[in-house]
């Protein structure tokens, strides 16, 4: 098949992109991305005679339409992404997140694409009581960014049902690990730099807020397997992740502080507590999809990268906030 994927130079891209090409299921990947927070450099060493690629922005239709003609599969992971960092942005985010998809889902229909795998997130819960929330419990989004990709999971289940085509959203978990085209603004990422530079690990709020967490390699297994098989994946929409790897926002603190060395925590009070939702994965089980990789060998690998060869890549994230959404798709307008 012919895949696209928007946003392709970004986080999760940069690992999926490498899969996808080594994939006898597929003939061709066009990544689709405006470079606005990718790189090509990303992707290095998979550009060639299969692998096509399209700068664009997904809020233009045009550009949208030319990139989906040919196509028979879509992987859409461009998004502004930063959930916290949306509050301040959130016309922009629409913009970008929601008329972006129905951008994408208008040219899939004029071409009769066959399957469209929608990047979501768990980040939609917002602050949920539950500690076993699976499919069926309402979202409550308490950002735009979580607003943008409920509202993109209901334009999807409306193309699904319009043209008669495969559609699911992947609802990820809080995404972390090494990869090229690696973000620090997520909370895994941002403390083991900050704990391998010798700095304290800024929790806010009494840390009790729940997350699961998935790593990027094991992200992009999972759309690659949604894409490549659109058959045991039925169902409109799947968490993504594993039950055990559901953590406490000060468990993940100490884990950090465990597996790379001394670190001093310190707890901010934050009058404006983040997302918290632990997560029933039940579903996806159905599916034999399941990710390899755990938390803390994930840890390990990630500092094993930044103390390598790769030290000079790593793009300093002191100050920044932890913008945990469970996906990153960057390669939107962010």
């Amino acid at each position: 098949m012919n895949v696209l994927v928007t946003g392709g130079c970004g986080y999760i891209g940069s690992t999926l992109v490498p899969l996808l090409c080594g994939d006898d299921r597929v003939s061709r990947v066009t990544v689709f991305d405006d470079l606005s927070t990718g790189s090509p450099r990303n992707l290095a060493g998979v550009f060639g005679p299969d692998v096509g690629f399209r700068r664009g922005d997904v809020r233009e239709y045009g550009d949208v339409e030319s990139a989906v003609r040919g196509t028979d599969a879509i992987v859409h992971l461009a998004a502004i992404t930063g959930a916290a960092s949306t509050h301040d942005r959130r016309e922009e985010t629409f913009a970008t997140n929601f008329e972006g998809t129905q951008n994408v889902l208008t040219a899939a229909g004029k071409f009769g694409v066959e399957s469209v795998v929608l990047a979501s997130s768990c980040n939609v819960y917002g602050r949920a009581i539950s500690t076993d929330i699976d499919e069926s419990v309402t979202p409550e989004p308490i950002n735009p960014y979580a607003e943008t990709k409920y509202e993109s999971e209901r334009l999807l289940a409306e193309h699904v049902s319009e043209f008669d085509a495969h559609g699911t959203a992947l609802r990820l978990s809080t995404v972390y690990g090494a990869a090229l085209g690696i973000r620090f603004n997520l909370v895994v990422n941002a403390f083991v730099f900050r704990a391998l530079t010798g700095r304290p690990l800024t929790v806010y709020g009494d840390g009790s807020n729940w997350r699961p967490f998935i790593h990027a390699r094991d992200a992009a297994r999972a759309y690659r397997a949604a894409v490549c098989e659109p058959e045991k994946w039925p169902q409109s929409v799947y968490n993504v992740g594993a039950a055990g790897e559901n953590y406490r926002i000060e468990a993940i603190a100490e884990i950090v502080r465990e597996e790379v060395g001394p670190v001093e925590i310190t707890y901010l009070e934050d009058e404006h507590p983040g997302p918290s939702y632990h997560v029933n994965f039940n579903r996806l089980e159905e599916t034999g999809f399941s990710p390899e990789t755990t938390l803390r060998t994930g840890v390990g690998e990630l500092a094993a990268s930044l103390t390598g060869d790769d030290t000079a890549a790593a793009t300093d994230p002191s100050g920044e906030r932890d913008d945990s959404e469970g996906t990153d798709a960057s390669g939107g307008n962010g």
